[in-house]
């Protein structure tokens, strides 16, 4: 009886049908599962960085996009996270400011780039370039800023600058 239904021309439809289906419903249980996992490192990956951003940092407060940070109900300063397509897909960067709206530190937290090349954006060396700027001086030197682009990673570094420069000039309409 099983081989005459294995037979017929509904056969291989339906079966395939039933795989689909039972896949379809483990991948399902599994991202349930999974991401309330990812969500939370991914927090606290943000929470670490603002950490390293502002040492002191004893709170935060997330509010249309920026982070206000406290130190003993003290205002430290503000992060925002600023996302740019590179040459291997999207940048995601935190970036800090102090309480005089220029930067007080950039973190990459995500990056495709290209290992040993566009990677190198977050090399403290490209990162550290950043401090003390304000809107007006972030671009590459070549486009008269301040920035000085990793050598074979111009599209990298523009992207990182744009990205920053784009966001910010955002945020401070917020903050001002």
């Amino acid at each position: 009886m099983i081989e005459k239904i294995k037979q017929t021309k509904p056969y291989p439809i339906i079966l395939l049908t039933l795989v689909v289906l039972v896949s379809v419903a483990l991948l399902m249980g599994l991202n349930t599962v999974t991401e309330p996992i990812i969500e939370a490192q991914r927090e606290a990956a943000i929470i670490r960085i603002l950490e390293e951003i502002f040492p002191g940092m004893t709170e935060f407060v997330l509010e249309d996009g920026i982070y206000y940070i406290f130190e003993d109900d003290q205002e430290q300063g503000y992060a925002f996270i600023a996302s740019g397509s590179g040459y291997g897909g999207e940048i995601s960067i935190m970036v800090g400011l102090d309480t005089d709206l220029l930067i007080k530190d950039i973190s990459i937290i995500s990056q495709t780039e290209t290992p040993g090349l566009g990677s190198r954006i977050e090399e403290e060396d490209f990162l550290a370039q950043f401090s003390g700027l304000d809107v007006p001086q972030l671009e590459l030197e070549r486009n008269q800023g301040e920035i000085d682009a990793i050598t074979g990673a111009t599209v990298s570094s523009e992207a990182v600058v744009d990205a920053v420069r784009e966001e910010m000039q955002d945020k401070l309409n917020v903050l001002e």
